[in-house]
Protein backbone atom coordinates (compact mmCIF):
# COMPACT_ATOMS: atom_id res chain seq x y z
CA UNK A 1 0.00 0.00 0.00
CA UNK A 2 1.40 3.50 -1.12
CA UNK A 3 1.66 6.88 0.41
CA UNK A 4 -0.76 8.35 -1.19
CA UNK A 5 -3.01 5.18 -0.60
CA UNK A 6 -2.72 5.46 3.52
CA UNK A 7 -3.55 9.07 2.96
CA UNK A 8 -6.52 8.90 1.50
CA UNK A 9 -8.05 6.02 3.34
CA UNK A 10 -7.11 8.23 6.88
CA UNK A 11 -8.72 11.51 5.34
CA UNK A 12 -11.45 9.06 4.38
CA UNK A 13 -12.10 7.84 7.90
CA UNK A 14 -11.52 11.36 9.82
CA UNK A 15 -14.29 12.72 7.00
CA UNK A 16 -16.73 9.35 8.67
CA UNK A 17 -16.24 10.60 11.90
CA UNK A 18 -16.89 14.27 11.58
CA UNK A 19 -18.34 15.03 14.56
CA UNK A 20 -15.78 13.54 16.86
CA UNK A 21 -12.95 14.53 14.46
CA UNK A 22 -14.39 18.58 15.10
CA UNK A 23 -14.46 17.96 18.77
CA UNK A 24 -10.55 17.29 19.00
CA UNK A 25 -9.58 19.90 16.46
CA UNK A 26 -11.07 22.40 18.89
CA UNK A 27 -9.59 20.98 21.56
CA UNK A 28 -5.90 21.34 20.07
CA UNK A 29 -7.04 24.85 18.33
CA UNK A 30 -7.63 26.02 21.68
CA UNK A 31 -4.59 25.07 22.79
CA UNK A 32 -2.54 26.59 19.64
CA UNK A 33 -4.83 29.70 19.95
CA UNK A 34 -3.57 30.62 23.29
CA UNK A 35 0.04 29.50 22.78
CA UNK A 36 0.82 31.06 19.60
CA UNK A 37 -2.10 34.28 20.77
CA UNK A 38 -0.19 35.33 23.69
CA UNK A 39 3.10 35.23 22.49
CA UNK A 40 1.74 37.04 19.23
CA UNK A 41 0.48 39.86 21.50
CA UNK A 42 3.66 39.78 23.92
CA UNK A 43 6.10 40.37 20.68
CA UNK A 44 3.47 43.03 19.44
CA UNK A 45 3.80 44.83 22.71
CA UNK A 46 7.64 44.21 22.71
CA UNK A 47 7.50 46.13 19.12
CA UNK A 48 5.05 48.45 19.87
CA UNK A 49 6.90 50.07 22.97
CA UNK A 50 10.45 49.24 21.76
CA UNK A 51 9.34 51.67 19.06
CA UNK A 52 8.07 53.95 21.33
CA UNK A 53 11.48 53.86 23.16
CA UNK A 54 13.14 54.18 19.82
CA UNK A 55 12.23 57.31 19.29
CA UNK A 56 14.88 58.95 21.42
CA UNK A 57 17.39 57.67 19.49
CA UNK A 58 20.90 55.75 19.97
CA UNK A 59 22.13 59.36 20.87
CA UNK A 60 19.41 59.64 23.48
CA UNK A 61 19.79 58.93 26.63
CA UNK A 62 17.59 59.77 30.61
CA UNK A 63 18.56 60.64 34.18
CA UNK A 64 16.64 59.43 36.67
CA UNK A 65 15.82 58.31 39.89
CA UNK A 66 17.59 55.29 41.01
CA UNK A 67 15.76 51.86 41.66
CA UNK A 68 17.43 49.09 43.13
CA UNK A 69 15.91 45.70 42.83
CA UNK A 70 14.52 43.76 45.32
CA UNK A 71 11.55 42.16 46.82
CA UNK A 72 7.92 43.08 45.31
CA UNK A 73 6.67 44.34 41.77
CA UNK A 74 8.26 47.47 41.92
CA UNK A 75 11.66 47.13 43.07
CA UNK A 76 13.01 48.93 46.09
CA UNK A 77 13.79 52.61 45.93
CA UNK A 78 16.69 54.03 47.21
CA UNK A 79 17.33 57.45 45.74
CA UNK A 80 15.98 60.56 45.75
CA UNK A 81 13.18 62.05 43.32
CA UNK A 82 14.74 64.74 41.23
CA UNK A 83 13.34 68.01 42.16
CA UNK A 84 12.68 70.65 39.83
CA UNK A 85 15.58 72.77 41.22
CA UNK A 86 18.22 69.82 40.59
CA UNK A 87 16.41 69.52 37.18
CA UNK A 88 16.63 73.47 35.91
CA UNK A 89 19.89 73.40 37.41
CA UNK A 90 21.67 70.21 35.17
CA UNK A 91 19.60 71.47 32.02
CA UNK A 92 21.19 75.36 32.82
CA UNK A 93 24.80 73.94 33.74
CA UNK A 94 25.06 71.37 30.93
CA UNK A 95 27.23 72.52 28.05
CA UNK A 96 28.09 69.58 26.40
CA UNK A 97 26.98 69.00 22.61
CA UNK A 98 23.44 68.18 23.05
CA UNK A 99 19.62 69.69 24.42
CA UNK A 100 18.47 68.87 27.70
CA UNK A 101 14.65 68.44 28.11
CA UNK A 102 12.52 68.84 31.03
CA UNK A 103 8.98 67.16 31.62
CA UNK A 104 6.70 65.97 34.70
CA UNK A 105 3.71 64.09 34.56
CA UNK A 106 0.49 66.10 35.38
CA UNK A 107 -2.26 63.74 36.05
CA UNK A 108 -3.18 60.79 33.95
CA UNK A 109 -6.75 61.12 34.73
CA UNK A 110 -8.05 64.89 33.76
CA UNK A 111 -11.36 65.52 31.34
CA UNK A 112 -10.65 67.83 28.70
CA UNK A 113 -13.63 69.73 27.23
CA UNK A 114 -14.80 71.98 24.57
CA UNK A 115 -18.22 73.92 24.57
CA UNK A 116 -20.73 70.87 24.66
CA UNK A 117 -18.46 68.42 23.58
CA UNK A 118 -15.84 66.34 26.96
CA UNK A 119 -13.20 63.54 26.62
CA UNK A 120 -13.30 60.49 29.39
CA UNK A 121 -11.63 61.35 32.48
CA UNK A 122 -8.50 59.06 31.31
CA UNK A 123 -6.24 62.32 29.57
CA UNK A 124 -2.56 62.46 30.29
CA UNK A 125 -1.34 66.20 31.29
CA UNK A 126 1.75 66.60 30.86
CA UNK A 127 3.86 69.94 31.22
CA UNK A 128 7.32 70.07 28.97
CA UNK A 129 9.29 72.88 27.49
CA UNK A 130 10.97 73.86 24.30
CA UNK A 131 13.09 71.30 23.39
CA UNK A 132 10.74 68.05 24.76
CA UNK A 133 9.40 66.89 21.08
CA UNK A 134 13.19 67.05 19.38
CA UNK A 135 14.96 65.23 22.08
CA UNK A 136 11.53 62.67 22.00
CA UNK A 137 11.31 62.06 18.49
CA UNK A 138 8.06 63.63 18.57
CA UNK A 139 6.43 65.30 15.50
CA UNK A 140 3.28 68.03 15.17
CA UNK A 141 0.80 67.39 11.97
CA UNK A 142 0.15 70.96 12.35
CA UNK A 143 0.26 74.20 14.55
CA UNK A 144 4.11 74.58 16.44
CA UNK A 145 5.75 73.94 19.56
CA UNK A 146 5.81 75.99 22.79
CA UNK A 147 8.01 79.51 22.19
CA UNK A 148 10.64 80.30 25.01
CA UNK A 149 8.72 82.80 26.24
CA UNK A 150 5.63 80.52 26.85
CA UNK A 151 7.46 78.34 28.92
CA UNK A 152 8.71 81.01 31.31
CA UNK A 153 5.92 83.43 31.26
CA UNK A 154 3.57 79.83 31.72
CA UNK A 155 1.44 81.06 29.15
CA UNK A 156 -1.76 78.94 29.14
CA UNK A 157 -1.70 77.17 25.64
CA UNK A 158 -1.86 73.68 24.89
CA UNK A 159 -0.71 70.63 22.23
CA UNK A 160 -3.12 68.09 21.95
CA UNK A 161 -2.85 64.48 20.98
CA UNK A 162 -4.99 62.93 18.06
CA UNK A 163 -7.48 61.17 20.23
CA UNK A 164 -7.91 64.50 21.83
CA UNK A 165 -8.65 66.40 19.12
CA UNK A 166 -11.32 63.26 17.53
CA UNK A 167 -13.50 63.75 20.58
CA UNK A 168 -13.76 67.13 20.85
CA UNK A 169 -13.27 68.78 17.43
CA UNK A 170 -14.41 65.76 15.91
CA UNK A 171 -10.53 64.81 14.17
CA UNK A 172 -10.58 68.43 12.44
CA UNK A 173 -7.54 69.60 13.19
CA UNK A 174 -7.60 73.29 11.50
CA UNK A 175 -10.60 73.52 13.77
CA UNK A 176 -8.86 72.72 16.66
CA UNK A 177 -6.05 75.28 16.09
CA UNK A 178 -6.35 78.79 17.89
CA UNK A 179 -9.72 76.98 19.57
CA UNK A 180 -9.70 77.29 23.56
CA UNK A 181 -10.46 73.94 25.67
CA UNK A 182 -10.98 73.32 29.34
CA UNK A 183 -8.47 70.47 31.08
CA UNK A 184 -9.60 70.54 34.91
CA UNK A 185 -10.41 74.08 35.81
CA UNK A 186 -8.41 75.89 33.78
CA UNK A 187 -8.55 77.06 29.96
CA UNK A 188 -5.70 76.28 27.22
CA UNK A 189 -5.17 78.28 23.80
CA UNK A 190 -4.64 74.95 21.27
CA UNK A 191 -1.42 75.59 19.80
CA UNK A 192 0.04 72.61 17.90
CA UNK A 193 -1.31 68.58 17.14
CA UNK A 194 0.85 65.72 17.56
CA UNK A 195 1.26 63.48 15.26
CA UNK A 196 -0.78 60.01 15.71
CA UNK A 197 2.11 57.33 17.56
CA UNK A 198 -1.03 54.60 18.63
CA UNK A 199 -1.78 54.20 22.10
CA UNK A 200 1.93 52.56 23.53
CA UNK A 201 3.10 52.80 26.77
CA UNK A 202 0.46 52.71 28.48
CA UNK A 203 -1.48 55.72 28.56
CA UNK A 204 -1.04 56.50 24.69
CA UNK A 205 0.63 59.46 23.30
CA UNK A 206 -2.62 60.47 21.80
CA UNK A 207 -4.78 61.08 24.97
CA UNK A 208 -2.07 63.62 25.93
CA UNK A 209 -2.68 67.26 26.46
CA UNK A 210 0.92 68.90 26.93
CA UNK A 211 1.12 72.24 28.65
CA UNK A 212 4.38 74.56 29.51
CA UNK A 213 6.23 73.06 32.47
CA UNK A 214 5.67 75.71 34.45
CA UNK A 215 1.97 75.87 34.07
CA UNK A 216 1.78 71.91 34.90
CA UNK A 217 4.21 72.76 38.04
CA UNK A 218 1.80 75.54 39.06
CA UNK A 219 -1.01 73.73 38.81
CA UNK A 220 0.03 69.66 39.81
CA UNK A 221 3.19 70.68 41.42
CA UNK A 222 3.64 68.45 44.89
CA UNK A 223 6.95 68.51 47.18
CA UNK A 224 7.70 64.66 45.91
CA UNK A 225 7.30 65.43 42.79
CA UNK A 226 9.96 63.71 40.22
CA UNK A 227 10.85 65.70 37.05
CA UNK A 228 12.29 63.79 33.93
CA UNK A 229 15.73 64.31 32.04
CA UNK A 230 16.23 63.42 28.75
CA UNK A 231 19.37 64.54 26.70
CA UNK A 232 19.92 64.16 23.09
CA UNK A 233 23.23 64.41 21.75
CA UNK A 234 24.20 66.01 18.47
CA UNK A 235 26.79 63.69 17.58
CA UNK A 236 26.29 59.93 18.47
CA UNK A 237 30.18 59.38 18.33
CA UNK A 238 30.37 61.63 21.50
CA UNK A 239 27.56 59.97 23.67
CA UNK A 240 30.05 58.45 26.16
CA UNK A 241 32.00 61.64 26.62
CA UNK A 242 28.61 63.71 26.86
CA UNK A 243 26.96 60.61 29.21
CA UNK A 244 30.07 61.07 31.74
CA UNK A 245 29.77 64.71 31.62
CA UNK A 246 26.58 64.51 32.20
CA UNK A 247 26.90 62.17 35.07
CA UNK A 248 29.79 64.57 36.33
CA UNK A 249 27.40 67.20 36.39
CA UNK A 250 24.61 65.36 37.77
CA UNK A 251 26.72 64.44 40.97
CA UNK A 252 27.31 67.74 41.68
CA UNK A 253 23.79 68.83 41.43
CA UNK A 254 22.63 66.30 43.89
CA UNK A 255 25.42 67.38 46.14
CA UNK A 256 27.28 63.96 46.20
CA UNK A 257 30.58 63.59 47.69
CA UNK A 258 33.84 61.67 46.41
CA UNK A 259 33.26 58.24 46.97
CA UNK A 260 29.53 58.28 47.36
CA UNK A 261 27.67 56.06 45.30
CA UNK A 262 25.50 57.38 42.40
CA UNK A 263 21.86 57.98 43.84
CA UNK A 264 20.52 58.28 40.26
CA UNK A 265 20.43 56.62 36.92
CA UNK A 266 21.94 56.91 33.20
CA UNK A 267 19.70 54.98 31.05
CA UNK A 268 20.01 54.76 27.09
CA UNK A 269 17.07 53.94 24.53
CA UNK A 270 18.59 51.18 23.58
CA UNK A 271 19.56 49.37 27.12
CA UNK A 272 15.69 50.05 27.98
CA UNK A 273 14.74 48.43 25.17
CA UNK A 274 17.29 45.52 26.44
CA UNK A 275 15.52 45.60 29.84
CA UNK A 276 12.00 45.46 28.13
CA UNK A 277 12.75 42.50 26.21
CA UNK A 278 14.59 40.75 29.08
CA UNK A 279 11.03 41.32 31.50
CA UNK A 280 9.11 39.75 28.33
CA UNK A 281 11.38 36.67 28.47
CA UNK A 282 10.03 35.53 31.64
CA UNK A 283 6.21 35.93 29.90
CA UNK A 284 6.94 33.83 27.43
CA UNK A 285 8.22 30.72 28.87
CA UNK A 286 5.30 30.81 31.12
CA UNK A 287 3.07 31.34 28.23
CA UNK A 288 5.14 28.34 26.36
CA UNK A 289 4.69 25.88 29.87
CA UNK A 290 0.84 26.48 29.99
CA UNK A 291 0.28 26.22 26.52
CA UNK A 292 2.15 22.71 26.56
CA UNK A 293 0.28 21.58 29.58
CA UNK A 294 -2.92 22.39 27.44
CA UNK A 295 -1.45 20.46 24.27
CA UNK A 296 -0.92 17.33 26.49
CA UNK A 297 -4.59 17.54 27.74
CA UNK A 298 -5.15 17.45 23.79
CA UNK A 299 -2.91 15.01 23.27
CA UNK A 300 -4.44 12.65 25.96
CA UNK A 301 -7.63 13.42 24.33
CA UNK A 302 -6.99 12.47 21.27
CA UNK A 303 -5.16 9.32 22.09
CA UNK A 304 -8.52 8.45 24.01
CA UNK A 305 -10.62 8.83 20.23
CA UNK A 306 -8.04 6.80 18.57
CA UNK A 307 -8.14 4.24 20.91
CA UNK A 308 -12.21 4.22 20.74
CA UNK A 309 -11.62 4.04 16.89
CA UNK A 310 -9.45 1.04 17.17
CA UNK A 311 -12.26 -0.41 18.67
CA UNK A 312 -14.76 0.50 16.87
CA UNK A 313 -13.04 -0.42 13.35
CA UNK A 314 -11.48 -3.93 14.63
CA UNK A 315 -13.34 -5.87 12.20
CA UNK A 316 -12.23 -3.54 9.45
CA UNK A 317 -8.62 -4.21 10.41
CA UNK A 318 -9.29 -7.78 9.98
CA UNK A 319 -10.81 -7.64 6.93
CA UNK A 320 -7.62 -5.32 5.79
CA UNK A 321 -5.59 -7.71 7.07
CA UNK A 322 -7.25 -10.40 5.41
CA UNK A 323 -7.26 -8.86 1.62
CA UNK A 324 -3.20 -8.39 2.42
CA UNK A 325 -2.74 -5.23 4.57
CA UNK A 326 0.57 -5.78 6.24
CA UNK A 327 1.00 -4.61 9.63
CA UNK A 328 3.04 -1.59 8.99
CA UNK A 329 -0.03 -0.65 6.26
CA UNK A 330 -2.52 -0.42 9.39
CA UNK A 331 0.17 1.68 11.86
CA UNK A 332 0.17 3.94 9.19
CA UNK A 333 -3.04 4.52 8.59
CA UNK A 334 -4.27 5.34 12.51
CA UNK A 335 -0.93 7.67 12.58
CA UNK A 336 -1.72 9.38 9.32
CA UNK A 337 -5.55 9.67 10.74
CA UNK A 338 -4.11 11.31 14.04
CA UNK A 339 -1.15 13.44 12.29
CA UNK A 340 -4.13 14.64 10.04
CA UNK A 341 -6.04 15.67 12.77
CA UNK A 342 -3.52 17.38 14.88
CA UNK A 343 -2.68 19.60 11.56
CA UNK A 344 -5.98 20.18 11.09
CA UNK A 345 -6.21 21.66 15.12
CA UNK A 346 -2.95 23.21 14.99
CA UNK A 347 -3.66 24.91 11.76
CA UNK A 348 -7.16 26.73 13.20
CA UNK A 349 -4.96 27.31 16.37
CA UNK A 350 -2.70 29.30 14.85
CA UNK A 351 -5.27 31.13 12.33
CA UNK A 352 -7.19 32.24 15.58
CA UNK A 353 -3.83 32.81 17.51
CA UNK A 354 -2.84 35.11 15.17
CA UNK A 355 -5.44 37.50 14.84
CA UNK A 356 -6.44 37.53 18.76
CA UNK A 357 -2.59 37.91 18.82
CA UNK A 358 -2.43 40.98 17.29
CA UNK A 359 -5.60 42.87 18.96
CA UNK A 360 -3.54 44.15 21.86
CA UNK A 361 -0.88 45.66 19.24
CA UNK A 362 -3.19 46.83 16.82
CA UNK A 363 -4.70 49.09 20.11
CA UNK A 364 -1.56 50.09 21.06
CA UNK A 365 -0.58 51.55 16.98
CA UNK A 366 1.45 49.09 16.29
CA UNK A 367 0.98 47.03 13.18
CA UNK A 368 0.11 43.68 12.01
CA UNK A 369 2.47 40.70 13.38
CA UNK A 370 3.12 37.90 11.32
CA UNK A 371 5.11 35.57 14.49
CA UNK A 372 6.90 32.99 11.86
CA UNK A 373 8.75 31.82 14.38
CA UNK A 374 5.54 30.93 16.85
CA UNK A 375 3.76 29.47 13.65
CA UNK A 376 6.85 27.17 13.11
CA UNK A 377 6.55 26.15 17.09
CA UNK A 378 2.82 25.77 16.87
CA UNK A 379 2.94 23.09 13.60
CA UNK A 380 6.21 21.33 15.73
CA UNK A 381 4.00 20.66 18.35
CA UNK A 382 0.84 19.72 16.81
CA UNK A 383 2.98 17.13 14.63
CA UNK A 384 4.69 16.06 18.12
CA UNK A 385 0.79 15.64 19.31
CA UNK A 386 -0.20 14.12 16.30
CA UNK A 387 2.63 11.22 16.54
CA UNK A 388 2.34 10.84 20.42
CA UNK A 389 -1.35 10.79 20.59
CA UNK A 390 -1.82 8.54 17.60
CA UNK A 391 1.55 5.91 17.91
CA UNK A 392 0.23 3.48 20.31
CA UNK A 393 -3.77 3.29 18.96
CA UNK A 394 -1.88 2.59 15.47
CA UNK A 395 0.57 0.02 17.45
CA UNK A 396 -2.16 -1.75 18.95
CA UNK A 397 -4.58 -1.68 15.35
CA UNK A 398 -1.71 -3.10 13.27
CA UNK A 399 -0.98 -5.81 16.40
CA UNK A 400 -4.67 -7.33 16.34
CA UNK A 401 -5.37 -10.75 15.19
CA UNK A 402 -6.91 -10.74 12.23
CA UNK A 403 -9.09 -13.82 12.93
CA UNK A 404 -9.89 -12.71 16.19
CA UNK A 405 -10.73 -9.08 14.27
CA UNK A 406 -12.90 -10.56 12.02
CA UNK A 407 -15.09 -12.49 14.84
CA UNK A 408 -16.01 -9.06 16.43
CA UNK A 409 -19.07 -7.76 16.70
Amino acid sequence: MDLIDIIKMAYGNVRNNLLRTMLTISIIAIGIMALVGILTALDGITYALSDSFSGLGANSFQISQKIEKGNGPHGRRIGDVISYQQAASFKKRFNANARVSLSMNGTFSATARNKKKSTNPNVHVMGIDENYLYVNGKDLSSGRIFSNTEIENGSHKAILGKDIVNDLFDGKESQAIGKSITVGDLKYKVIGILESKGSGMGGGSDRIVMVPLSVAKMVYGKPRNGYDIIVRGNEVQEMDHIIAEAQGLFRKVRRLRIGEDDDFEIRKADAMIAMLEENTSTLRIATISIGLITLLGAAIGLMNIMLVSVTERTKEIGINKALGALKSDIRKIFLAEALIIGQLGGIVGILLGVLVGNIIPYKMGGTFLMPWGWLGLGVALCLIVGVVSGYYPAKKAANLDPIEALRYE
